[in-house]
């Protein structure tokens, strides 16, 4: 298809619009992406060739979509806006490798479709998510343990540093932690809101999530080790000790996590903010360990 002719060109995606009466949902957090440059660095960033399998999150009127399709062997877009299908139908029906789902991506087997479309390969999963769902989708797909080769998404510029950030960092939290523990970020690109129809009130970032074949620390309980980093993020500026023993989601007394800090070399003072993926994974051992020998007594 011709540049001119992509919805990355504003006249398109106005025409579009005024001809399907489109009236953006604000509870879908529709933004739709009109600059050629910024679709082509997610479609480099992502790393999608002619062999992939790309689940798109969130077409909306197709733009992303069109590069996809030109980019990849075989896209599926999950769209949960049904009043856009007609829109779709139209925008996407030069390309014979997109297949459209009208589903909500919270609701859907992605195993199973990467059974059907991939052979049940990894999937390279690319999305422009609304900013208030972004998280939930992220670590639902993590969770999930979908074969994923990386998800490349376009989120809010704060949540992406976020995702990056390191220990003491004022931008480093539970979903620092939880994102590393699952995948490698790398932020492909800054995205100003004047790239968008409508405009949003915020800055964005592309984001790039590089699966972990598995993951680089070993902990006895994945659950326990994100219950301890949620209760130590939750209270942030209280220290550890405090924080965790404040937790209704933990049952674990202050002594049994002095002794846990000491063992691992660290100050009976220090702060959630201030440990390592590696250092929350160990104290969730001495956490299980401490929990058994309590039950054993």
């Amino acid at each position: 298809m011709e540049n001119d002719q992509k919805l990355s060109n504003p006249k398109k995606t106005i025409e579009i619009i005024q001809k399907y009466n489109f009236n953006f949902q604000k509870k879908f957090g529709q933004n739709f992406l009109i600059d050629s440059h910024v679709l082509n660095k997610i479609i480099a960033g992502a790393g999608v060739s002619g062999d992939d399998m790309v689940l798109e999150i969130g077409p909306g009127i197709g733009t992303l979509t069109q590069y996809l399709a030109e980019a990849a062997r075989k896209v599926v877009a999950v769209e949960i806006d049904r009043s856009l299908l007609p829109v779709l139908n139209e925008t996407l029906g030069s390309y014979d490798n997109v297949t459209v789902i009208n589903e909500d991506i919270l609701k859907l087997d992605l195993g199973a479709l990467a059974d059907e479309y991939n052979d049940g390969k990894p999937i390279k999963v690319v999305a422009n998510l609304p900013y208030y769902i972004t998280t939930p989708i992220i670590m639902g797909l993590f969770e999930s343990h979908v074969p994923v080769d990386n998800v490349t998404v376009m989120v809010q510029k704060e949540v992406a540093k976020r995702m990056e950030a390191g220990p003491g960092s004022k931008d480093y939290g539970a979903l620092s932690v939880a994102v590393q523990y699952y995948a490698k970020p790398y932020i492909v690109a800054n995205v100003p809101r004047n790239c968008f129809m409508p405009r949003p009130n915020v800055d964005s970032a592309v984001i790039r999530l590089t699966c972990h074949e598995k993951p680089p620390v070993e902990t006895p309980d994945e659950h326990l080790m994100f219950r301890i980093v949620r209760a130590a993020f939750n209270q942030r500026r209280k220290t550890l000790v405090n924080a965790l023993n404040n937790s209704p989601e933990l049952s674990v007394d202050k002594e049994q996590i002095q002794a846990a800090l000491a063992a691992m070399g660290l100050s009976p003072t220090v702060r959630g903010e201030a440990l390592t993926l590696e250092q929350f994974a160990c104290l969730s051992g001495y956490v299980l360990q401490g929990n058994s020998n309590d039950k054993a007594d």
